[in-house]
């Protein structure tokens, strides 16, 4: 079994207010969720209103559909015109390590 997790750093764009920040965040955790079939949740930065931290992590049998499901993730949170990815972390673990 694979274990595998992304933890994004993001920047969001034109946000006042915590509650901006939730209306943009809720929404793509949301997505991010339903598209890629993924765990995902604002892991950090909560009180901060124009920083996020965001993670997605999946199981699966084999270690390639991981890394083309993390990679799918990451294009898509980049792709984002209402945010700027400031960084993307990755890990990936056997059951066994």
């Amino acid at each position: 079994m694979w274990i595998a997790w992304i933890e994004f750093d993001i920047l969001l764009g034109e946000v006042h207010s915590l509650k901006e920040k939730r209306s943009l965040v809720r929404p793509l955790i949301a997505e991010l969720k339903r598209r890629f079939e993924v765990s995902a949740a604002e892991t950090g930065h909560l009180d901060q209103h124009r920083r996020v931290l965001i993670g997605a992590g999946a199981v699966a049998a084999d270690r390639a559909h991981l890394v083309e499901v993390l990679d799918a993730v990451e294009r898509f949170v980049a792709a984002r015109p209402e945010l700027e990815l400031l960084s993307a972390r990755r890990r990936d673990l056997h059951s066994e390590d």
